[in-house]
């Protein structure tokens, strides 16, 4: 077994956000959370050296159009993360399974098919009650946390990049 502390190849992502550019995918539904997430994510990069500047956003009309607006984002190769905010509410119908469940795929999709990172801060919540605990309440604020994975995500790239080396042709 190897011990990490002896090895010398080990790469993280640092909590920096200067001179990198995000894009932001944002539902409009339940806005009353998502807005919270909204601000959340944007106090994340500002605090962390991002500029205004360098961020993007788009609005769509509910989690389930998240994955197609984030493809058009990262297909515009300005990005160095993305970051897919939204909040689904269970109800009384099978309705909130398919949106959550096909926005998870498409989220994840959009990651790898464009070679991009997408952080998921998407709530899935049983109630109204949870999703405003987790969008800066007593569970803390799940925009803050996407950003900060689509900031660590975003440097680690860069820094795997460009250290390790070329595989042989």
């Amino acid at each position: 077994m190897l011990n990490s502390e002896v090895v010398t190849n080990v790469f993280e992502g640092h909590l920096s956000a200067s001179g990198r550019r995000f894009g932001l995918v944002v539902s409009r539904t339940n806005d009353l959370v998502v807005g919270r997430l909204l601000d959340g994510a944007l106090d994340a990069i500002r605090r962390h050296g991002g500029n205004d500047d360098d961020v993007v956003i788009a609005r769509v009309p509910g989690a389930w159009e998240l994955p197609l607006a984030l493809r058009d984002l990262g297909r515009a190769q300005r990005f160095d993360a993305l970051i897919a905010l939204a909040a689904v509410i269970r109800g009384g119908t099978p309705h909130f399974d398919y949106v959550a469940g096909e926005c998870t795929k498409g989220c994840f999709q959009v990651s790898m098919e464009l070679d991009v990172p997408v952080a998921f801060g998407v709530l899935t919540c049983d109630s109204l009650e949870q999703a405003l605990e987790r969008s800066g309440a007593k569970a803390g604020n799940k925009g803050w946390e996407a950003a900060m994975a689509a900031i660590e995500s975003a440097d680690l790239r860069a820094r795997l990049r460009g250290s390790l080396p070329k595989t042989p042709s």
